[in-house]
């Protein structure tokens, strides 16, 4: 018996606002020390974020193309079925599970844990087991209960996680207008901290400093795609879909420069970059510091606690869909192809979703693939957009309600930094390509026992 779809419950508005909520998270706070220490230049780090936006644009817009034409649950895995076939999009659906979203959402749970510890200091809690089982005990139960009890949220309805991420979304664009309105009044920064550093890397160092950078960027901005991941709930799918990918994503790259002029205007590049070398130390919570004392820095952890807490809810929300999907074409567990019947919501997949994702933060494992996200990410986001191309040539007369702009140049161009960067990677960290490269093709005696299972019935 076949499952009912789930209903279309989501507005423009909604949709606009949920690609805002699954991008903004913690990178927007932390990621410029980092990236300081690579490109030691305040214009070269805003440069960065400028083009890991418009690129991560780029990806929206050609990515809207094929949402607005198959606006089903599932995102990517649907659109690489008619693309590329059952198995490439298989493996899709599998990355998710096993690094791409479940990581994302154990680091985000894991960081909303260590803002509430730093908030409100808990006991220490160890347990004497061999590995990293025992670490962090107090740290990892909050992060348990949170990715707990937000899939319950998202169990009961997707209109209650929708506007959960609604007014905190709004109520976090408010709080950092605020204290970008607070740096420029304070009187405390300086135009001359947009002067580059002494050791500005130069011709080819420069180029893979910026790409370096650019993976700290692109965690910032990960995420732009998952609102394609529930087409099958947002109201006039082929016309909000593509406005929320664009608009979202462009309202992102506004609020990054933003918040990042803001710390480069309040503290030296030679400040940023010690930040980094320190431990327990978070960029935007010591330029809060600086312009209001510790009830600044309080604030903005606070704000980082809301945002994560967020962050993590949208990103649950949107991503169990991909799950769903995949257990709807019976090559994902059976029970996870369900509706319930009273919510409407894809509750099994949230479960499984929620369950693995809290194994991850328990085996803490979940640091070392989120490191692995960007380049098993851009895998997939280069494929969707050559997808655009392909589809174009195969099926020409097929009904686009969106068309990309500029095409073919814009998918082009995406699909080529994507590939540039995966190459980059590939030289620059053997060992970090090869181990995303196992865990997606991992999938592949996975997705041979469901298709011979099926067979068999």
């Amino acid at each position: 018996m076949l499952e009912p779809p789930l209903k279309r419950t989501i507005s423009r508005t909604s949709a606009i606002l949920l690609v805002v909520s699954v991008i903004v998270g913690s990178g927007v706070f932390k990621k410029v020390a980092p990236m300081a220490s690579e490109l030691h230049s305040p214009v070269l780090i805003l440069v960065c974020w400028l083009v890991a936006g418009v690129v991560s644009l780029m990806g929206a817009l050609s990515n809207a193309e094929l949402a607005s034409m198959m606006p089903n649950s599932g995102g990517e895995y649907v659109y690489f079925k008619k693309i590329y076939g059952k198995f490439f999009s298989f493996l899709y659906g599998w990355g998710n599970f096993t690094v791409m979203k479940t990581a994302t959402i154990a680091a985000l749970a894991y960081i909303f844990a260590e803002s509430v510890n730093a908030l409100f200091p808990l006991p220490e809690v160890s347990i004497s087991v061999p590995g990293s089982l025992g670490l962090n005990v107090n740290i990892k139960i909050i992060a348990s209960l949170l990715i707990a009890s937000l899939s319950y949220i998202n169990h009961r309805g997707v209109i209650l996680s929708e506007k959960l991420s609604r007014y905190f979304i709004i109520g976090i664009v408010v709080a950092i207008a605020a204290f970008a309105l607070a740096a420029v009044f304070s009187g405390k920064g300086n135009m001359n901290n947009f002067e580059p550093g002494s050791n500005v890397p130069q011709g080819w160092m420069l180029f893979t400093a910026f790409f370096a950078a650019s993976t700290s960027a692109f965690w910032g901005y990960e995420g732009w795609n998952c609102i394609g991941y529930i087409g099958e709930e947002i109201k006039n799918p082929q016309k909000n879909i593509p406005l929320a990918l664009g608009i979202g994503t462009i309202a992102v790259i506004v609020l990054y420069l933003i918040i990042n002029s803001v710390y480069v205007y309040i503290l030296p590049i030679g400040e940023l970059e010690a930040i980094h070398h320190s431990t327990n130390k978070i960029a935007a919570v010591e330029v809060a510091i600086i312009i209001s004392g510790n009830a600044g820095g309080i604030v903005i952890s606070v704000l980082i606690l809301v945002t994560t807490f967020n962050c993590t809810n949208s990103t649950i929300l949107t991503s169990a869909r991909v799950f769903y999907a995949m257990a709807r074409d019976g090559l994902f567990l059976r029970d996870a192809g369900k509706i319930h019947e009273t919510y409407n919501t894809p509750s099994r997949a949230i479960a499984w979703q929620g369950l693995w994702s809290i194994v991850l933060i328990w085996s803490g494992s979940f640091d070392q693939l989120t490191d692995l996200l960007i380049f098993a990410s851009f895998i997939f986001y280069g494929a969707t957009a050559f997808g655009v191309i392909i589809l174009r040539r195969r099926d020409p007369e097929a009904l686009r309600p969106y068309r990309v702009i500029g095409y073919p140049f814009l998918p082009f161009l995406f699909s080529a930094f994507c590939l540039v960067l995966i190459c980059v990677t590939i030289i620059s960290q053997p060992w970090q390509a090869f181990i995303g490269l196992m865990l997606i093709l991992s999938g592949a005696p996975v997705y041979y026992y469901y298709t011979q299972s099926r067979k068999i019935m």
